[in-house]
């Protein structure tokens, strides 16, 4: 094997795994956005945890955020929270960077 081709095998080994650290930290995102949710809702204990799943498995209707994001703003302007997609977005970005620093540190 060459150098270039060691070269190579390092960069895609590397590739593949920010891209199952980025999946991850997106579904560690999406189900603390559920449990913020669910708190909005009036769920609690299981209720809560089985909402968050529900908001986990929605983001695979779809490619990007904007399943998780409709689904939400849905549940929650149906339970008649104000709760406007701008808040919901930031919240996204925030809980986006806590669950990257969660992956990371292994937890």
């Amino acid at each position: 094997m060459t150098t270039f081709d060691k070269r190579q095998e390092g960069f895609e080994k590397k590739f593949a795994l920010d891209e199952e650290q980025k999946f991850k930290a997106e579904a560690r995102r999406n189900k603390l956005l559920g449990l913020w949710a669910a708190e909005h809702l009036g769920k609690t204990g299981d209720e809560a945890a089985a909402y968050a799943k529900d908001v986990v498995a929605a983001d695979f209707a779809e490619a990007g955020d904007q399943d998780v994001l409709h689904k939400v703003l849905k549940d929650l302007e149906a339970k008649g929270q104000t709760i406007t997609e701008q808040q919901v977005r930031a919240k996204m970005d925030e809980l986006l960077a806590q669950a990257i620093l969660q992956v990371k540190a292994g937890t």
